[in-house]
C-alpha cells in the first residue's frame, strides 16, 4: 500500500550522487532510506549494515529514474563513473572481475520502488556471461553443467527483458529441446545439451532482433539498466499503480548486486519465504523453496516447490524433503535469520535467500503482503507480544482490506460437484464464469459478470484481468508464485498449483482426470473456487454470512477506544439496519425514504398522488401511504432503538415515479377514475428537462407540503409505537437539497406542526431533531443563515460534489479515468472527497454552522463516508461523524481510529 510509507521525503542527497554501495558489512550510509534507494535497496544496505549474510552490489536511486525520463531516457556522462566506482566495489569484495574470461563476476539487476509491486518490475539475472566469460565460469567453478545452464538462462531473460523478444520462442525451443532427449526436468539436460540450446537461442535472437546477441558485458549492463528503468512505465507497471494510488513521479531504483548461485548442484538452493503465515497469519514460518535451482524458478512454477518447513509439508501430505530436512544446518541459520530481521523491522517480513553450497545468502526482505485476515491475526499477535503498540497494530491494517472479511464465504454444509483441489493460495470464496485470458476477463467484468480467471500460470501482463476478476485459479505455481502473492495483496481467492487442471487456450477449454474421471470446463461455463482449502468446484456453491469475532473483534474495540468521530451507517430497510448495527454502526446517518416508495405494492397510489391534479387527490393517495410509510419507520426505529436515526424526506424528482408503459398508465387510471389521456398530459405537465437540477427535494415540500406532512406524521407515529414497546429512538427528520434559509423555515415550522399534532394525539412525545442537508454550493456559503434555523448538518457529499464540480456521477465514468490518468484530479472526486474544492465547502459551511448555532451535530452521508482518506478529512474538519454503507461501517471504524491518532495535538 502507498499509504504506510513513511520514510524521509529526500529523494537526493545534498552531493548529488546516484549511487550507493553496501555489502562487506557496511553501507554508504543511506540504510533505509526507502525513497532515495526504493524499497529492495534501502533493505538490502540495511540487511548488510546489521552484519546479515548480503552479497556486495550497488543501487542506483530513484531520483536517476526521474532524471531518466527527463533526459530523454539518457544516462547522463556522470553515472558512468559512479556506476564503474559501484563495480569495483563488488570486484573488491568478490575477487571476480567483471568480463574476466577466467573468473568472471556475474551480476543481477534489479528494480526497486518505494512500496512492493510483485512482479510488475524487471529482474535480469546472470548478467556478464558471454561466449568467453562461461567458459571461465566453467572452469572456476568446476561445475560445466552449471556454467551453460546460467548462460541459457540469462540469455532467454535479457532477451525477454531487456531486447523484448518474443519470450514464448525460447521456452518452446527449452520443451523441444526436453523432449527430443525424452526429459521431463531442466536439471536433467547435461552440458552438451545446454551447449545445443544456448547455440539455438542466439540464433532466435539474430532472427528477431536481427544482430547477434551482445557480448560486450558493459553493453549488458547498461541494457538491462535502462530496460528496468523502462519498466517503471509499463502497461501492467502503470495499471499496478493507478489499483495501489503509487504515484507516478516516485520512480524505481536499480539495485546491481553480485550474483550467488542456488543452481549448482544438490548443496545449493534458492527460496522464498515470510516469517509468519501470509495467508491466515500463524506465527509460524511460511514457505518454499527448491534444491539446484534460481530464484525465478520458484515464483515462475517452472517446478514444483518443496515445503520450507517439516510441519508444513505434512500437513500438506507432500513426499519431497522440506527444506528444514534436507538441508538442517542452513535452514537453523535461515531460522535464526527470520528472527533477527523480524524483530528489527518489527513486521512480518517477505524474504528471498540462496544457498551456494552451503552458504546462506540474503537476497531481500520487505513487509510481506497478507491477506486480511491475516493482516489482523499478525498484527493483534505482535501487540499482544509485545513488538508494536496498540496504536501500532491498528495503523497496520489498510481499513479497505477489512471488505474482505465483511462478505459472505462458503456454505460448510452445501453439496460440493469438486473439479480438483489445488494450493489454498489465498483465502476467500468466488463463483464466476470461467474466462482464459486477463484481457477476456477485464471485458466480462466491465459487463457487469462475475469471472473467474484461469490460466495455467500468472504472468505480471495479466494484472488488469486479477484485479477484474473474482478469483484466480492456476494450473502451476506455488503458494509464492506471483498468482498468490498478487492476489493476496488484492484480496482475491486464489487457488494455485492445481496440476490435474489441463488448460488448452486454442480450444478455450481446462480438463482434468482421465477415463472415467476425465471431465472439461468451457469458456463461459459457472465455476467456484475456496481459497481457503484449495477446492475448485462446478457449479455455485451457497454462501453463509461471516463470524466476525477473535482477532477482529480485539482490534476493532482497540480502535473504537481510539477514535472520536462516530460512525452511522446508510440504511433504509431493518435488514440493512441489523447489518449495520451488528458490524458496530451507531445509528443511521441517512435512511433514503423514496427508496421506499419504488415497492410494487405501493407505486401505484405514489403514481396517483403525482399525477393527481389537486390537493384533495394528492391527500387521498398519501393516506393509502401513510400507513406503509409508517410501517417502513417502525421496522428501522425497532432495530436501531436509543440510537439516532436522520430519516432524509422525499428527495428525488416526480419523474422518477411516473409510468411508462401503457399497462402502467391503465393501472393509475384504474386507481384514480380518470381516463389514460389525462394521465398522459399530466405526466407531460411534470416533464422537466434536466430533473436533477429541477423540482425535487424541499422544492417538493414548498410546493406540495401534503407530501413531508404525510412522511413527517409517519415518522413520529413509528417512533411512538417503537418507544412504548421499548427504548425510545431519536429521529432526525432531515430537509433535502435546501438553499435558503426561508426553504427550513418553512418546513421545519411544518414538520413541528405535526409533531405537536401527534403527540397530542397520541399522549405522549419523543425527542427529535430538525436539521438539513448540505448538498448545494449556496447551502454552504449561507451556511450560517440556516443554522439559526436547522439544528443539524448532514452533508451530502455525492451531490455536493455534482453540483460544485458540474459533473453528473451517472455520466463521469467516460471520463473521469482520463482526468485522474493525467493528475487533473488526483483520485475520482465521488470515490474520494475532492477536498482543495468540495472539501473547502464543507470547512467553511460546519465553520459558520457553528459560529451560528455552537454544538450543531455535523455529518456526512455521502458514500465518501467509507473512504478512508475523506474520513481523515472529517477528523481535522471536527465533524462529529460519518456514515457509510453497512458492510463499510467496520472500515470507517478503523480509518476513523487511524485518523484521530494521526490528528495533531492542538
Amino acid at each position: 500500500m502507498a499509504s504506510v510509507v513513511n520514510e524521509r521525503p529526500d529523494t537526493q542527497t545534498t552531493d548529488d550522487r546516484y549511487v550507493f554501495r553496501f555489502g562487506g558489512g557496511c553501507t554508504d550510509g543511506e540504510a533505509g532510506n526507502k525513497n532515495l534507494l526504493g524499497g529492495k535497496g534501502a533493505n538490502l544496505a540495511e540487511m548488510a549494515s546489521i552484519g546479515l549474510p548480503v552479497p556486495p552490489g550497488f543501487t542506483i536511486s530513484t531520483a536517476m529514474c526521474a532524471r531518466y525520463y527527463e533526459e530523454g531516457e539518457h544516462f547522463p556522462d556522470s553515472l558512468r563513473a559512479e556506476v564503474a566506482a559501484g563495480i569495483a566495489h563488488i570486484e573488491g569484495l568478490t575477487g571476480h572481475r567483471f568480463g574476466d574470461p577466467a573468473d568472471p563476476l556475474l551480476v543481477s539487476v534489479r528494480s526497486g520502488a518505494r512500496v512492493s509491486m510483485p512482479g510488475m518490475m524487471d529482474t535480469v539475472l546472470n548478467l556478464g556471461l558471454n561466449d568467453e566469460t562461461v567458459e571461465g565460469l566453467a572452469r572456476a567453478a568446476d561445475d560445466e553443467r552449471f556454467a551453460w545452464d546460467s548462460y541459457r538462462r540469462f540469455i532467454q531473460m535479457y532477451a525477454d527483458v531487456v531486447l523484448e523478444l518474443d519470450h514464448g520462442a525460447f521456452e518452446e525451443a527449452l520443451e523441444v529441446a526436453k523432449e527430443d532427449r525424452g526429459l521431463t526436468l531442466d536439471t536433467e539436460l547435461s552440458p552438451a545439451d545446454l551447449k545445443e540450446l544456448v547455440a539455438e537461442y542466439q540464433r532466435l535472437v539474430r532472427d528477431q532482433w536481427g544482430k547477434p546477441f551482445p557480448q560486450d558485458v558493459h553493453d549488458q549492463l547498461w541494457g538491462a539498466v535502462g530496460a528496468v528503468f523502462g519498466s517503471w512505465q509499463s502497461d501492467r507497471a502503470r495499471v499496478y499503480r493507478r489499483l495501489h494510488d503509487i504515484p507516478a513521479d516516485w520512480g524505481t531504483a536499480v539495485n546491481v548486486q553480485a550474483m550467488v548461485f542456488g543452481n549448482m548442484g544438490d548443496t545449493s538452493a534458492t527460496g522464498v519465504a515470510f516469517t509468519r503465515d501470509p495467508a491466515k497469519g500463524a506465527h509460524a514460518y511460511y514457505g518454499e523453496f527448491l534444491i539446484n535451482a534460481q530464484g525465478e524458478d520458484v515464483v515462475a512454477g517452472i517446478r514444483t516447490p518443496q515445503y520450507l518447513t517439516r510441519a508444513a509439508r505434512e500437513e500438506a501430505g507432500a513426499k519431497a524433503s522440506s527444506m528444514e530436512e534436507a538441508m538442517p544446518q542452513v535452514y537453523g541459520e535461515l531460522a535464526s535469520v527470520f528472527d533477527r530481521l523480524e524483530t528489527h523491522y518489527r513486521d512480518m517480513q517477505d524474504i528471498e535467500f540462496t544457498v551456494e553450497k552451503t552458504k546462506l545468502w540474503m537476497l531481500q526482505t520487505r513487509s510481506g503482503k497478507r491477506t486480511a485476515k491475516a493482516a489482523l491475526k499478525i498484527a493483534v499477535d505482535m501487540a499482544n507480544e509485545g513488538l508494536i503498540s496498540r496504536e501500532e497494530a491498528i495503523g497496520r491494517i489498510d481499513p479497505a482490506s477489512l471488505d474482505q472479511l465483511l462478505h459472505p464465504t462458503l456454505d460448510p454444509k452445501a453439496p460440493r460437484d469438486v473439479l480438483t483441489k489445488g494450493l489454498p493460495a489465498s483465502p476467500g470464496a468466488a463463483c464466476g464464469v470461467v474466462v482464459f485470458n486477463a484481457d477476456t476477463a477485464e471485458k466480462r467484468a466491465a459487463a457487469g459478470e462475475a469471472v473467474i480467471l484461469v490460466r495455467t500460470e500468472t504472468s505480471p501482463e495479466d494484472i488488469h484481468g486479477m484485479h477484474a476478476a473474482r478469483g484466480i485459479l492456476t494450473a502451476r505455481g506455488g503458494m509464492t508464485s506471483h498468482a498468490a502473492v498478487v492476489a493476496r495483496g488484492m484480496g482475491r481467492p486464489c487457488v494455485s498449483g492445481a496440476g490435474s487442471l489441463s488448460i488448452d487456450m486454442k480450444e478455450r477449454v481446462a480438463r482434468c482426470g482421465a477415463g472415467a474421471s476425465w471431465r472439461e470446463v468451457k469458456e463461459g461455463d459457472l465455476l467456484t473456487i475456496d481459497g481457503a482449502t484449495g477446492e475448485v468446484m462446478i457449479g455455485e456453491v451457497p454462501t453463509v454470512l461471516p463470524e466476525l469475532s477473535g482477532d477482529f473483534r480485539t482490534l476493532m474495540a482497540w480502535a473504537d477506544a481510539s477514535r472520536r468521530l462516530k460512525v452511522r451507517a446508510n440504511a433504509e430497510t431493518p435488514a440493512d439496519c441489523r447489518v449495520a448495527r451488528d458490524f458496530g454502526a451507531e445509528g443511521v446517518g441517512l435512511c433514503r425514504t423514496e427508496h421506499m416508495f419504488f415497492d410494487a405494492a405501493r407505486i401505484t397510489a405514489v403514481r396517483q398522488m403525482i399525477l393527481a391534479n389537486d390537493e384533495a387527490g394528492r391527500r387521498a393517495a398519501l393516506d393509502k401511504l401513510l400507513p406503509e410509510q409508517r410501517a417502513d419507520f417502525v421496522g428501522i426505529l425497532e432495530v436501531m432503538a436509543g440510537l439516532p436515526v436522520t430519516i432524509r424526506l422525499l428527495d428525488p424528482p416526480l419523474h422518477e415515479f411516473l409510468p411508462h408503459e401503457e399497462a402502467e398508465f391503465a393501472e393509475v387510471a384504474k386507481a384514480t377514475g380518470l381516463d389514460v389521456e389525462a394521465l398522459r398530459r399530466r405526466a407531460a405537465e411534470l416533464h422537466e428537462f434536466n430533473p436533477m437540477l429541477g423540482h425535487r427535494g424541499c422544492r417538493l415540500g414548498v410546493t406540495y407540503p401534503e407530501i413531508y406532512e404525510m412522511q413527517a406524521r409517519a415518522i413520529f407515529e413509528a417512533a411512538i409505537d417503537v418507544a412504548e414497546r421499548g427504548e425510545a429512538p431519536v429521529p432526525e427528520v432531515m430537509i433535502p437539497l435546501v438553499a435558503t434559509r426561508r426553504e427550513v423555515e418553512l418546513m421545519k415550522a411544518l414538520i413541528d406542526r405535526t409533531a405537536q399534532a401527534v403527540f397530542a394525539e397520541r399522549g405522549r412525545g419523543v425527542d427529535y431533531l430538525v436539521g438539513t442537508m448540505i448538498e448545494l454550493p449556496r447551502a454552504a456559503l449561507k451556511a450560517g443563515e440556516i443554522a439559526e434555523t436547522a439544528e443539524f448538518f448532514s452533508f451530502g457529499t455525492n451531490d455536493l460534489t455534482q453540483t460544485t464540480l458540474g459533473v453528473s456521477r451517472d455520466d463521469a465514468a467516460r471520463f473521469l479515468g482520463a482526468y485522474v490518468e493525467q493528475g487533473i484530479y488526483s483520485k475520482d472526486p465521488f470515490v474520494s472527497l475532492d477536498i482543495d474544492g468540495v472539501g473547502e465547502l464543507v470547512e467553511l459551511a460546519a465553520e459558520r454552522g457553528r459560529t451560528a448555532r455552537p454544538g450543531i451535530k455535523l455529518g456526512i452521508c455521502g458514500e465518501h463516508g467509507g473512504d478512508p482518506a475523506s474520513i481523515a478529512f472529517c477528523e481535522r474538519i471536527g465533524l462529529d461523524y460519518v456514515s457509510a454503507s453497512p458492510y463499510r461501517v467496520p472500515i470507517a471504524r478503523l480509518a476513523a481510529a487511524q485518523a484521530a491518532m494521526r490528528k495533531p495535538a492542538m
